[in-house]
């Protein structure tokens, strides 16, 4: 295992680090393929994301191929990585929806040049006939036809045209026994979130147990397709997944994959790991005050992870930062106002990052109103309670109930604190809920 600033390398028979340095030598022709697996479990990317994507980009200017693999089936196990609880069952039209998002957010980092980027889902090897066909499958949507062709095709033709050209090759039932023979189930068991689950006496299941092998599976398929799979990328909690890859191409003969594992990045507690499901999370797409402002949020703690991890800041200017922190030389305030502006800069340009820096010191430390804020419309006599659910501000009651009783909305026309929870609306108002969050509502 190689130390790298933002992660690890395995790469034990060194044929990885060799092809690099011939391609950037140009003594090398042939695509150096990278995986890059996600499953679209929800609808956006978020910053701990990036931390991958960022790298990735890297490797396509030196000549790599990046396939941004779409895990729609493995999407409907759900990897159990770091859950305490089986993952809830999502329909397949989320997920189609979701990849969607993904695939028009990622060329805010990558590029899409067909000689360094490729997308493909794993239902075009793990997909069959009679999966498409089968009149009761819960998985359908609205075309009649299961998950597999949604994006690139609306029917079977276009997976049946490339397995019949011998890119593609069906993996059926007899493929992942002939698999599972060689992988232990004391080597699957022995993860520490199914442990902690026998502990606590909690169901572990078959499918979540068969998560590694399908993902392992993803990349002797890839192989087939491209010719190689020489690497696999993803955080440091995927690295058991990612090493069952190797045995599946191993197994099959073929050159197995180099991994390379990224450090995690922490969420806006600054404790567990960037999570759109802990709520915890920045997207790219978000406006750029509401990115300003969270990253404004986090803790002293995180600030030089963030720069390591989210900015193209170099090591040498991160670790005088540290030193200034440590030190005590500079206000953290003033670190995070620069790591903000760079956020917001990389994903929403120069003038987005000095206006949403504009923004925060006129409302958070000048108490000022800003001047645009999210407008909706309310009927006379609405309950304000329903009227913020219903249009996504809060997801329920008990969260409004919360706010209230924390004295967090604030009518600032009235300057007075909304005590009542069935507070009515009679009148056009200015709100301010919680920290951060301005609302005007119309009658």
């Amino acid at each position: 295992m190689i130390y790298l600033p933002e992660g690890w390398l395995i790469d034990p028979e060194g044929k990885f680090k060799e092809k690099i340095q011939k391609k950037i030598e140009g003594q090398y022709s042939k695509d150096i393929v990278i995986k890059f697996g996600v499953d679209p479990t929800r609808p956006d990317i978020h910053l701990g994301h990036t931390v991958i994507l960022r790298k990735l980009r890297k490797f396509q200017d030196l000549g790599c191929k990046v396939i941004f693999l779409i895990g729609d089936i493995t999407a409907l196990i759900g990897d159990p990585t770091g859950k305490s609880k089986v993952r809830p069952e999502l329909e397949f039209a989320e997920i189609q929806k979701n990849m969607k998002t993904y695939l028009e957010q990622v060329d805010k980092i990558l590029l899409k040049d067909s000689k360094v980027f490729d997308w493909t889902m794993n239902s075009d090897w793990f997909l069959s006939i009679n999966d498409i066909v089968a009149p009761e499958n819960k998985y359908k949507d609205e075309t009649g036809l299961l998950p597999g062709n949604h994006v690139k095709a609306k029917a079977l033709h276009w997976v049946e045209t490339r397995r019949q050209k011998g890119k593609i090759s069906n993996y059926t039932i007899i493929t992942l026994l002939s698999i599972l023979r060689k992988i232990t189930f004391n080597r699957l068991i022995e993860r520490d979130m199914f442990q902690d689950r026998i502990k606590n006496s909690e169901p572990v299941f078959m499918h979540e147990m068969m998560y590694p092998v399908i993902q392992g599976i993803d990349s002797d398929a890839l192989a087939n397709i491209y010719g190689s799979c020489d690497l696999e990328v993803g955080g440091s909690d995927q690295t058991f997944n990612m090493l069952v890859g190797r045995d599946v191409m191993a197994m099959n003969k073929k050159e197995p994959q180099a991994v390379m594992s990224f450090k995690i990045l922490e969420g806006l507690d600054g404790k567990i790991k960037m999570s759109k499901s802990l709520d915890n999370y920045i997207t790219i797409n978000e406006n750029p005050n509401e990115m300003f402002g969270k990253i404004m949020s986090i803790p002293d703690t995180s600030i030089i992870n963030y720069f390591d991890l989210c900015t193209y800041e170099t090591i040498d200017e991160i670790e005088k930062m540290k030193k200034s922190l440590s030190g005590g030389k500079i206000n953290p305030k003033d670190f995070k106002i620069r790591l903000g502006k760079e956020i917001v800069a990389i994903y929403h340009g120069e003038k987005s990052a000095k206006e949403a820096e504009d923004n925060f010191i006129k409302v958070f430390q000048k108490k000022e109103i800003p001047d645009e804020m999210e407008e909706i419309r309310a009927e006379k006599g609405d309950q304000i309670s329903d009227l913020l659910i219903k249009n996504n501000i809060l997801k329920s009651k008990s969260e409004f109930s919360r706010l209230v009783g924390e004295k967090a909305v604030h009518n600032l026309d009235t300057k007075e604190v909304i005590e009542n929870i069935h507070f009515k609306i009679n009148n056009n108002l200015t709100l301010k809920i919680g920290k951060k969050k301005f609302l005007r509502i119309v009658i």
